[in-house]
């Protein structure tokens, strides 16, 4: 829709009016046309969720081109201006910005700053990779921050998660932990045999291309059951004032009305093209696996944990941690045919979060951060100590006003008992 009109001939009597509801039209073009923009920004940001959500973190942000400036929708120069006089009236050429590399410009040393989803009150994050570079993160004792965008930044590969080091970004949780653990010595398969190695990474393989697929599957086919079973909050998640009916209205219909990214990328991997039944019998096939592998031991090799047990933690917790009310087949099968899958969750939600409670109450990024005496607190202890001083004095004061009304009743008593004795004197000697 545009607010612009064409100018046409006269044609016929009446034209002269038809010119003058032209900019009361534009007008109410104009606002119909900025009604349509915010739902589609509400739809949008919705949707960049909902991709995001569905597949994992891995979803692209796409951004409108920048227009140069002076130039209009159609590519002319703006306000009817010819070239002579925009280029007289053209200020001098400002020297080129050079934009900071990375977001945090005033970043701590050593701190790794990392960007994933915002929390939700069922686990730390929704996708497998954001939560396998925090646990990765706590695992190997960094120090480490949250950074709180609300969904609005990617890295520049267009994923979730990435961190930012000493000035540098680093995408894709791979490599983030392989080049982290190189740079601070903190490899977790330090104490492996080459054989370990190469079982674990069959089964990285199996957990993040294929199981991964297995969750998000079912996600883009049940997005009301998506929403409700990780009690997801898009209000919070976007930072936005729109009601969560109208955001969950917009997530919903992307999903149903076109083809929405996550559906696209199930299908393109092999598995959308899948009944719903078959897909999951894939997936506790591999459940089946992951058990056998894991037998009766503490973690996958032994008694310490290693990047296999991140990454199928950061897996299996999506499974795991669904609302009880959702029915979700694999979560199921997972807590009556493998227990020991179960019970390797809970080992590492143990070590690695024992913020969890705040985590998912507070729905704080931080709860790793110990925080700082808050200051009402302080203020109101003075405050406190102030009353009571207060108090004390006006006793004190009360007190003191007391003894004095009882000294001047005490005088004037006696003071009256010898006017008395004299008026009785002077009686007697006048007789």
């Amino acid at each position: 829709m545009s607010a612009e009109t064409e100018n046409k001939p006269v044609v016929a009597t009446g034209e002269e009016e038809k010119k003058a509801e032209q900019p009361a039209v534009a007008t109410a073009a104009a606002s119909a046309e900025a009604v349509v923009a915010a739902a589609d920004k509400a739809a949008g940001d919705a949707t960049a969720a909902a991709t995001a959500a569905a597949t994992g973190g891995d979803a692209d942000k796409k951004t409108g081109e920048e227009k140069p400036a002076g130039e209009n929708a159609t590519g002319e120069g703006g306000d009817g201006a010819t070239s002579s006089d925009a280029t007289a009236a053209a200020p001098a050429k400002k020297e080129k910005e050079v934009k900071p590399t990375v977001h945090k410009a005033n970043f701590e040393k050593d701190v790794v700053y990392l960007y994933q989803f915002t929390r939700t009150p069922m686990l730390p994050s929704i996708s497998p990779f954001c939560l396998k570079v925090e646990t990765w993160l706590r695992l190997a004792g960094l120090k480490y921050e949250n950074i709180d965008h609300k969904l609005k930044l990617r890295s520049k590969k267009g994923q979730l998660p990435f961190v930012e080091v000493n000035g540098e970004e680093i995408a894709d949780s791979t490599i983030i932990m392989q080049e982290l653990a190189q740079r601070y010595e903190k490899d977790l398969d330090a104490a492996l045999s080459q054989e370990q190695r190469n079982i674990a990474h069959a089964m990285i393989s199996m957990l993040e291309n294929h199981l991964v697929w297995v969750v998000l599957s079912w996600r883009s086919k049940n997005t009301e059951q998506m929403l409700k079973g990780y009690k997801i909050n898009l209000q919070h998640a976007l930072g936005s004032r729109l009601p969560n009916a109208l955001l969950n209205f917009f997530f919903k219909f992307q999903f149903s009305r076109k083809c929405f990214q996550g559906a696209k990328k199930v299908k393109a991997q092999g598995l959308g093209v899948h009944k719903p039944e078959e897909v999951e019998e894939f997936g506790r096939k591999d459940l089946k696996v992951l058990s056998e592998l894991l037998a009766d031991k503490p973690f996958f090799f032994g008694d310490e944990p290693t990047t296999l047990d991140c990454v199928a933690f950061s897996v299996l917790a999506q499974i795991h941690f669904i609302l009880d009310e959702v029915k979700y087949g694999l979560k199921e099968f997972m807590q009556e045919n493998c227990p020991n899958l179960v019970g390797h969750v809970s080992r590492i939600k143990e070590r690695c979060f024992p913020d969890w409670e705040d985590i998912c109450t507070k729905l704080d990024l931080n709860a790793h951060i110990p925080k700082p005496e808050p200051e009402t607190k302080e203020n109101k202890e003075g405050a406190d100590t102030e009353k009571t001083a207060e108090q004390d004095k006006n006793e004190s004061e009360k007190e003191l006003e007391k003894d004095n009304s009882n000294e001047k009743s005490e005088k004037k008593e006696e003071t009256e008992k010898v006017v008395e004795e004299n008026k009785e004197k002077e009686e007697a000697a006048a007789k």
